[in-house]
């Protein structure tokens, strides 16, 4: 069989139904299989793994369309077409309702079926270039394991590019789970010590004395159970970059001897009454909002005024969600080669539910819906059903604009975040195109689309592919 070929199961107990599907389709890249009764069906469609069903109505002991909830249910990326009686208008709207392609009547006629089967196998194929266009789209606007292609991000990436030659200090800051961390690790890279040490350091240990060892080290003998002594933080990163995580949970203690480190390069171990010279950059990273912290009188100002003369604030993924097509597209690329698993996509239906979400957790918790969806997934595509629980049923409503700011197809919020970006850029289509990551001429072709007024599901088909 070649590779490009989809398979189409029929399913029927008619001789003459098969054989003037097969003389219909003789022209198309499909591969026909013929399953008599229900329970056939079942067997060979979880063996094959067809595309397309082409399922009658009338079959011994079911119907159609009990046929087809199950189908579904198993693959909802199959395309379904039932074949009905005309007599029948009202089962084969509900079929289209409850998820099937088209209805065919009978008899049949060769260039009804034709027609038919030849716009799901355009789809298809349209699906798969959608498909690898995605994946290219996910490494194009990939820096340093951060994604985006919003205003917001490309800024973040170039404030990267120009701070990393030359920082001594930078405070990064943004909510839990914006990648704070990656900002860290990009900046080294990019930094004149990317091949000395980059040493991690989370200042919210619980207990004061022992963070403070971390940081600055010990000598034998300065408490009980210091056997030995031991390197600090800073010490090992001689040369190289500390990064400070949850800077604004450092004791005040602490922070006095931060100070001491940036203003002074120096470094005093608990118990000896040396200092040693260190030469670091240090990268500090919060969640909270230090300024006020300083007013209340729990930051140092005078730390504060040290670190944050670069600053560095992420967006929260609510502001961005734009880059949730990548996003997940990275993700589940990810997660499905760690789990082992032919994932290829996610369901029109699972798609919008998770762009409707708040995403409080910002790209953490989308990393975790997804991962847990692909260990969920019994095959090629993640459905409703595969994510988690609390995405299952629809979110509480929302005030009607924001409902339907949320509840928006792909390319529309496309055609409106191009419309943000050239009120900012004040309609220059060229600096649109360069932000965007896009030609000018697909800047042009999306502002065209817009003015005809044409209808995002017209042109973009679902993501689906079946299961395995």
């Amino acid at each position: 069989m070649d590779s490009t070929q989809l398979k189409v199961l029929v399913v029927g107990e008619g001789s003459d139904m098969f054989r003037i599907i097969s003389e219909a389709l003789s022209s198309e890249p499909v591969q026909l299989f013929l399953a008599r009764d229900a329970n056939s069906a079942i067997e060979q469609f979880e063996v094959l793994h067809p595309r397309i069903v082409l399922a009658d109505f009338v079959l011994t002991g079911t119907d159609g369309l009990q046929l087809m909830d199950r189908l579904l249910a198993a693959d909802p990326g199959t395309d379904f077409v039932l074949m009905a009686d005309r007599n029948l208008d009202e089962t084969a709207l509900d079929a289209i309702r409850h998820g099937a392609s088209e209805c065919l009547f009978k008899p049949l006629e060769a260039a009804k079926v034709l027609f038919c089967v030849h716009v799901l196998v355009e789809r298809a194929m349209e699906r798969a270039r959608v498909q690898q266009l995605e994946q290219q789209s996910v490494q194009a606007f990939q820096f340093q394991g951060m994604i985006g292609r919003g205003p917001l991000m490309i800024e973040v990436f170039h404030k990267i590019r120009r701070i990393a030659p030359h920082f001594r200090t930078v405070l990064v800051t943004g909510a839990t789970g914006t990648g704070k961390e990656l900002v860290a690790r990009a900046l080294h890279k990019f930094s004149p010590v990317s091949s000395a040490p980059l040493v991690v350091c989370n200042c919210s240990a619980p207990v004061e004395t022992l963070l403070e060892s971390e940081l600055f080290g010990y000598v034998k003998g300065a408490f009980t159970g210091a056997n030995r002594d031991k390197q600090g933080v800073f010490e090992h990163a001689n040369g190289g970059t500390v990064f400070l995580d949850e800077i604004g949970e450092l004791p005040l203690a602490a922070q006095a001897k931060l100070l001491r480190v940036l203003q002074n390069q120096e470094v005093q171990r608990a118990g000896s009454p040396v200092t040693q010279r260190v030469n670091v950059r240090i990268i500090a990273a919060t969640r909270r909002n230090l300024r006020q912290m300083v007013t209340h009188g729990r930051f140092r100002e005078d730390l504060f005024y040290r670190l944050s003369g670069v600053e560095i604030p992420l967006p929260r993924l609510a502001d961005r969600k734009e880059d949730l097509p990548q996003l997940l597209r990275h993700f589940l690329q990810v997660y499905a080669a760690l789990f082992k698993k032919e994932i290829v996509g996610m369901t029109r239906r699972a798609q919008l539910r998770l762009f409707a979400h708040t995403w409080p957790g910002n790209v953490r918790e989308l990393e975790n819906v997804i991962s847990s969806s692909c260990i969920m997934a019994v095959g090629k595509v993640i459905d409703l059903a595969d994510l988690p629980e609390s995405f299952r049923s629809p979110e509480p409503r929302l005030e009607p604009e924001e409902e339907e700011e949320e509840l928006l197809t792909l390319e529309e919020i496309q055609l409106r975040h191009l419309a943000r970006v050239l009120k900012r850029v004040r309609g220059n289509k060229a600096r649109a195109a360069e932000i965007l990551g896009v030609g000018r001429n697909t800047v042009y072709h999306m502002l065209s689309r817009r003015r005809m007024g044409v209808a995002p599901e017209t042109q973009s088909p679902r993501l689906k592919e079946p299961l395995h």
